[in-house]
């Protein structure tokens, strides 16, 4: 099996560094990059299975090379982590919104940080090799990683596709959302419960992007179930 790659973007060349002899010690292809334009660049040069992305970088910013990367059909299922020094809940937000698979505050744990790399390069390998699921006009195919509804094909993001993978094996039943991080996102792994309301929203948006009902639904005081 090849390395994996990983297109790390950091414009502080002393954590760049350290960064990058960990990722490669961890078996690790590693690509680097110091400002948006060259990240932009060598995302489509290379198709890096993840990136992991600082906020704060020359030319053009972090959330903004993760908006275009996650509208681009030939890029979009390319997990992004964002690294940022904003620590505030609305930065969080923002920067899942923006499209970002998972956010890591400064200073953070190395150690941590390559745990979340392994854990999102783990749920999209094994979202590939899923089964094919349908519901009502909804269909998922595991193998291609696509999404159809109504034979329309739908842009889901990787997290989102894992969220909805989730909730068409058990139509119905009501997930919590302790459930679906530790079902999504993994038990290793910390995340803020607020991330699974943003990736519903994501979801329910990409669901309903050529129209038809929202098949999502919040349980008050408890969750969410399909149907």
């Amino acid at each position: 099996m090849s390395q994996p790659v990983v297109l790390l973007v950091e414009d502080e060349p002393a954590q760049r560094s350290v960064l990058s002899y960990n990722l490669k010690a961890e078996g690790f292809q590693v690509v680097e990059a110091d400002n948006g334009e060259d990240v932009l660049l060598l995302t489509r040069e290379n198709l890096p299975d993840l990136i992991v992305l600082d906020w704060m970088i020359p030319q053009v910013s972090g959330i903004e090379v993760c908006r275009r990367l996650k509208v681009s059909n030939d890029t979009k299922s390319i997990p992004i982590i964002m690294l940022s020094a904003r620590s505030e809940e609305l930065d969080r937000v923002r920067g899942l919104e923006t499209g970002a698979d998972d956010y890591v505050v400064k200073p953070y744990s190395v150690i941590e940080l390559i745990a979340r790399v392994k854990a999102q390069l783990r749920r999209l390998r094994a979202a590939a090799i899923g089964e094919k699921l349908s519901y009502d006009d909804i269909r998922l195919d595991g193998e291609t990683y696509k999404v159809y509804r109504s034979d329309t094909e739908l842009k889901l993001g990787p997290t989102e596709f894992r969220l909805l993978s989730t909730f068409m094996e058990k139509p119905g039943r009501v997930w919590t959302r302790e459930q679906l991080l530790d079902r999504v996102w993994g038990r290793d792994i910390y995340v803020d419960t607020r991330t699974v309301d943003v990736h519903i929203g994501r979801l329910r948006k990409a669901l309903c992007q050529f129209g038809g009902k929202d098949p999502l639904r919040t349980v008050r005081g408890a969750g969410y179930a399909l149907g």
